[in-house]
C-alpha cells in the first residue's frame, strides 16, 4: 500500500496508534496491533480499511477469560464482586471486568440461550436419553425448583445437551412441558431407552410423550435410597452387595444376586430390601442393550459433570433466567454440547433402535 499516494504525493495509508491493551488469563498484556487511517479523498473510491486477522475487531479478553467469566458466575461470584475476585490474577481493578461489562455479558448469554432453546431439532436423532433434575441452589430452594436436565446420545456415540429449564423435579407436568417443547421445535423420533431417577416425575410424562421408550432406573440414585433405609454401621457391606448386582456379567446373574440380597436382608431391612425390588425390571433394562454401553446406561452422574449447584441467595426469576442462560454459557461456551462418544465404541443405530418410532 506505500504506492498509493493521492495528488498531493504524500502517503495514502499511514500508522494511526496501536490498539488498546488486552486482558488475558495472566493479566493485561500490551498488544502492538496497529492502527491506520486512510488519508484518501472522497473521489477515489472507498476508504482502505485494516483488520487483524489474530485479533478481532473490539477484543478486549481472550477467549479462555470470556469462557472463565461464566463458570466464577456459577460459582457464586456476583456480578459486583468479579474485580475483586479477578485482582490477584489480572492485576488492580481487573481491567474490563467492570460490573457495566459483566451486566453486558450476561445479556449476551441470555440471548444466546433463547437462541438455543429455539434452534430446530427435526434432524437430529437420539437413541439414548437421560433424565434429571439439577438442583443447582441457583436462588430456586423457596420455590421447589430445580433445572431439568434432557441429555440425548446420537446413533453415531456423541451426547448433547437436549434441553434445560426451571421446573419441579417430581413434577410430571413440568417434565411434559420440556418434552412438548422439544417435540415442537421438530424432535419426532421416539429415543430407545431413558435412564433417570425413580422418583421424577418425568416417567409418567415420558409415558405419554412416547409410550414406546424403556426406562432405565439409575443405579446412584438407587444405591443412595436403598441405604438410606438402614443403620450406618450395614451401609458399606449392604453397598458392596449392590454392586454385584449392577456389576454382574448378564441379566440372569443380576436377577440372582437381587434374589440373594433379598434374602440376606429381608427379616432386619424389609424396607431397604423392597425399595430394590419394587423397581427390579427397571433397573436391569441396560442388559437388553449392547455391553459396550452399560456403562453408560446405569446412572445419570452425566449431569454431576456438567452442571455446577452452587449459588443459594434468592433474587428471583430475573436470576434464575440469568443463571440458566450462564450454565448454557459455561457448558457450551463455542463447541457442541457434551461431545463425549461411549468409551468403548459409538452406539450404531442398526444394532440397537430396530423400528423407529416417532412420537405419538
Amino acid at each position: 500500500m506505500k504506492d498509493l499516494k493521492p495528488a498531493d504525493g504524500r502517503a495514502r495509508v499511514v500508522r494511526h496508534g496501536r490498539g488498546p491493551a488486552r486482558t488475558t488469563g495472566i493479566g493485561p498484556v500490551e498488544v502492538a496491533r496497529a492502527k491506520i487511517r486512510d488519508r484518501g479523498a472522497a473521489g477515489d473510491g472507498e476508504r482502505i480499511q485494516f483488520s487483524s486477522a489474530i485479533l478481532p475487531l473490539w477484543a478486549r479478553r481472550t477467549r479462555s477469560l470470556d469462557a472463565l467469566l461464566p463458570v466464577l458466575y456459577l460459582r457464586g461470584i456476583s456480578t459486583g464482586d468479579f474485580q475483586e475476585a479477578l485482582t490477584a490474577l489480572l492485576g488492580k481493578d481487573a481491567p474490563n471486568l467492570s460490573p457495566g461489562v459483566i451486566s453486558r455479558l450476561t445479556a449476551v448469554w441470555q440471548g444466546e440461550y433463547e437462541r438455543w432453546q429455539r434452534r430446530d431439532l427435526s434432524a437430529r436423532r437420539y437413541v439414548y436419553v437421560w433424565a434429571d433434575g439439577v438442583f443447582l441452589q441457583a436462588r430456586m430452594e423457596d420455590h421447589s425448583e430445580c433445572m431439568l436436565v434432557l441429555i440425548g446420545a446420537t446413533p453415531e456415540g456423541k451426547k448433547e445437551l437436549i434441553g434445560f429449564q426451571v421446573g419441579v423435579r417430581e413434577s410430571a407436568q413440568s417434565w411434559r412441558e420440556l418434552l412438548i417443547d422439544v417435540k415442537q421445535r421438530g424432535l419426532q423420533i421416539a429415543p430407545e431407552i431413558a435412564v433417570g431417577d425413580g422418583a421424577l416425575g418425568f416417567w409418567k410424562a415420558l409415558d405419554e410423550a412416547c409410550p414406546g421408550t424403556r426406562h432405565q432406573r439409575c443405579w446412584v440414585h438407587k444405591t443412595v435410597n436403598v441405604l438410606d433405609k438402614v443403620p450406618l454401621s450395614v451401609q458399606a457391606t449392604m453397598k458392596k452387595d449392590l454392586r454385584e448386582v449392577y456389576w454382574a456379567p448378564n441379566r440372569a446373574s443380576a436377577e440372582a444376586a437381587i434374589d440373594v440380597f433379598a434374602e440376606k436382608y429381608r427379616a432386619k431391612y424389609g424396607r431397604a430390601v423392597e425399595c430394590l425390588t419394587k423397581d427390579r425390571d427397571a433397573l436391569l433394562t441396560f442388559y437388553d442393550f449392547p455391553a459396550e454401553h452399560w456403562d453408560h446406561l446405569r446412572t445419570t452422574d452425566e449431569m454431576d459433570k456438567r452442571f455446577l449447584r452452587r449459588r443459594d441467595d434468592d433474587c428471583g426469576d430475573r436470576c434464575k433466567s440469568t443463571y440458566c442462560s450462564a450454565a448454557l454459557r459455561a457448558i457450551l461456551p463455542s463447541r457442541p454440547p457434551i461431545s463425549q462418544p461411549p468409551r468403548a465404541g459409538a452406539v450404531k443405530a442398526g444394532r440397537i433402535c430396530g423400528n423407529r418410532k416417532a412420537w405419538p
